[in-house]
C-alpha cells in the first residue's frame, strides 16, 4: 500500500484521546489508523465549499490509485468513485458513501491542523467521513488482492452535500448506483460517544426545502396605509401565518414546520416600501407530507398575499426528502458494530430535523444511515454539528472504517 501519509507530509496525528477505541481489534492496523488521522487533518486544514473540493478530490483519488485501484473523478470534476472487485451478477456490489464539502463558517479551534482558509471549515464531519470511507476502501482492497472479499464493492465520495439541491442527485446522475444492491453511510454525531453507533429504523433525519417568498406593491407615504399596499403588514402576516395555518392543514404526526432565516423590507420609518422578502425553510418528518408540501405552501400564501392586495412570486427549492433507513440494512450496521465491539456500542437514535442529501441514493436502493459517535469518552461537553468549534474524537475513523468493513464482508 506504499508510504503513509503521515510519512510523506511528516504530518505525525500525535495523541488522541480514544478512550475505549485504543485497542483496536485487528482490521485497522496501528500504521493505517495514524495514516487516516493524518489524512483526516490534512482535509480539515484545507476545507472546501460545495462543488469546489478540487483539492480534496485530488487527495482521495491519488491515495486509492496508490493502492492498486482504478477510481474515476465524476463528472463535474468534483468527487470520486471506485469499484473494488469485479462486477458479478449473481452478487451485487454494496456501496459507502462519503461527502467532501465543508461549510462557510470560520474554524475557531486551537489546534495544529485549524483550517487555513479564512471563513470555511469541516464543522459537519465531513473529513471523517471521507477518511472512513478511504480507509474502509484500503482494507478492502487489500482482502480482495488476498481473495477475501465476498462480494464486490463501491465506494463514492461526493461532493456537495451542504446545498440544495445536493450533489447526490448529481453522482446517481453519473451512474454511481448502477449494480449497486445497497448503500451505507455514517454521520458525525458530538452527542454520542466515540466507540458507538446511533441506529434507527425508518426516518432517521427530515426533508428539509427552501422557502423564498417575494412581495411588490405601489409604496407610498405611512400615513395613508389604505391608499397603497402595506407590504410590512403582509410580510409579516405571512411570516405568522404561514406556520400557523400549515400546523391546521397537515396531520401534526408528519412534523412539518417552516422556519424563517431573513426577512427584508424598508429603509424609513414613515415610508411604506415597494418590495419586501422573506426566507426560510421548510421541514418534514414524513415523506408524503413533503412530497404534498410545495402546492399547500402556494395556495397558503396566494391567500394570504391577495388579501393585502401584494403581489407576490414564490420560489420553492425542493432540497432533500428523509433518510429512511431500511430495516435489512440497518440489521446489518448492527451486526457489524456489535460483532466488532459488542452489544452495548448500538443505541438507538431519534429521528433529527435536520437534512442529509444521502435520502436521494436511498429513493433508489436499499441502505442506511449510521449515526457515528464522535463525543469523547468522558466528556459532559454539550457539543454540535455546524458550528465553528466543533472537533471530533479521531478514535471514531477507526470505528467507522471496522464498521464498513465488517458490513462488506458479512452481506
Amino acid at each position: 500500500m506504499g508510504h503513509t501519509l503521515a510519512e510523506v507530509n511528516d504530518d505525525s496525528p500525535g495523541e488522541t484521546s480514544v478512550g475505549t477505541t485504543a485497542a483496536l481489534s485487528g482490521l485497522v492496523s496501528e500504521d493505517l489508523r495514524a495514516e487516516l488521522i493524518a489524512f483526516r487533518r490534512d482535509l480539515h486544514r484545507h476545507p472546501e465549499l460545495a462543488r469546489q473540493e478540487v483539492r480534496t478530490t485530488e487527495k482521495v483519488r491519488a491515495r486509492l490509485a496508490q493502492a492498486g485501484l482504478a477510481p474515476k473523478v465524476l463528472p463535474n470534476g468534483t468527487g470520486v468513485v471506485c469499484d473494488i472487485g469485479p462486477a458479478d451478477p449473481a452478487r451485487p456490489r454494496i456501496a459507502f458513501r462519503a461527502d467532501l464539502d465543508a461549510l462557510p463558517v470560520p474554524d475557531t479551534k486551537d489546534v495544529p491542523y485549524r483550517s487555513t482558509v479564512d471563513g470555511r471549515a469541516h464543522a459537519c464531519g465531513h473529513d471523517v467521513h471521507t477518511s472512513v470511507v478511504l480507509g474502509a476502501g484500503l482494507v478492502l482492497a487489500a482482502m480482495n488482492e488476498r481473495g477475501r472479499l465476498p462480494r464486490p464493492v463501491r465506494l463514492v465520495f461526493q461532493a456537495a452535500e451542504e446545498i440544495m439541491p445536493g450533489g447526490a442527485l448529481d453522482a446517481v446522475k453519473a451512474g454511481v448506483l448502477d449494480g449497486v444492491e445497497r448503500i451505507l453511510a455514517v454521520h458525525c454525531d458530538p452527542r454520542v460517544e466515540v466507540g458507538r453507533i446511533g441506529l434507527r429504523q425508518g426516518p432517521i433525519t427530515s426533508a428539509a426545502d427552501k422557502v423564498k417568498i417575494t412581495l411588490d406593491g405601489p409604496g407610498g407615504h405611512s400615513a395613508r396605509p389604505h391608499l397603497t399596499t402595506d407590504l410590512v403588514m403582509a410580510a409579516a402576516k405571512l411570516a405568522t401565518e404561514l406556520p400557523a395555518a400549515l400546523g391546521r392543514r397537515v396531520d401534526p404526526r408528519s412534523g412539518l414546520s417552516v422556519v424563517w432565516g431573513r426577512i427584508e423590507s424598508g429603509h424609513a420609518a414613515n415610508v411604506i416600501p415597494q418590495h419586501a422578502e422573506l426566507e426560510g425553510t421548510l421541514r418534514c418528518l414524513e415523506l408524503a407530507a413533503w412530497h404534498d408540501a410545495p402546492d399547500l405552501v402556494h395556495e397558503v400564501i396566494d391567500q394570504i398575499a391577495a388579501i393585502y392586495r401584494a403581489k407576490c412570486e414564490i420560489t420553492y427549492v425542493r432540497g432533500v426528502p428523509p433518510v429512511v433507513n431500511e430495516a435489512a440494512s440497518v440489521e446489518l450496521l448492527r451486526e457489524a458494530m456489535t460483532g466488532r465491539y459488542g452489544l452495548s456500542a448500538v443505541e438507538d437514535t431519534e429521528q433529527s430535523l435536520g437534512g442529509e442529501d444521502f435520502s436521494w441514493y436511498l429513493e433508489h436502493v436499499h441502505g442506511a444511515l449510521a449515526r457515528l459517535g464522535t463525543r469523547p469518552v468522558g466528556d459532559t461537553t454539550k457539543r454540535d454539528l455546524h458550528q465553528g468549534d466543533f472537533d471530533v474524537d479521531e478514535g471514531a475513523i477507526a470505528v467507522g472504517v471496522e464498521l464498513f468493513t465488517a458490513a462488506a464482508l458479512l452481506s
